[in-house]
């Protein structure tokens, strides 16, 4: 990441403060949720008893440091088997189109997100990191779907069916 871009980024949490969000949910659940930019499905998933199902839920703006938070918080509950992605890919950053890349092709040593269109894909993460989210996780893709009963009813389906551990 070059100085313009760290510059440009602080500017943007100065002029544009989007908070940090996750909401945490059953601690025994293995499946998290990503919902990319759609931050109000991220709070009403929050308030709704799917949360019974799901270990953690936040979003996901940027495809360098949201990137980076994801892989580490996997990394560090390495309960969750499964992250379902859902909700709208912001335009410009294409975060979550570099996240399914990510899952699909890692990165090369630079640290770049190999396939990404993204503006900036580059990680900071460590490679253990980086090689946990390929090996172990499994993405379910519901980039798009932003109907919180379709997301719900899917979550409960894997939950109940046991389709947790990666193929």
């Amino acid at each position: 990441m070059t100085i313009t871009d760290e510059i440009l980024g602080e500017i943007c949490r100065l002029v544009l403060p989007i908070p940090e969000e996750s909401y945490s949910g059953n601690p025994d659940s293995e499946i998290a949720v990503c919902t990319l930019s759609s931050i109000d499905l991220l709070t009403d998933l929050a308030g709704d008893d799917v949360m019974h199902h799901v270990f953690l839920a936040g979003r996901l703006l940027s495809e360098n440091r949201g990137i980076d938070a994801i892989l580490s918080n996997l990394y560090t509950n390495q309960n969750i088997r499964v992250l379902v992605v859902c909700g709208s890919d912001g335009r410009g950053h294409g975060a979550g189109h570099s996240l399914f890349r990510l899952h699909r092709y890692g990165v090369d040593e630079d640290g770049r997100i190999r396939g990404s269109h993204s503006p900036n894909p580059y990680l900071a993460t460590a490679v253990e990191e980086v090689e946990h989210f390929c090996h172990n996780i499994r993405l379910v893709d519901m980039t798009g779907v932003t109907d919180r009963t379709a997301i719900g009813d899917h979550i409960r389906m894997l939950s109940g069916n046991n389709c947790l551990h990666p193929a």
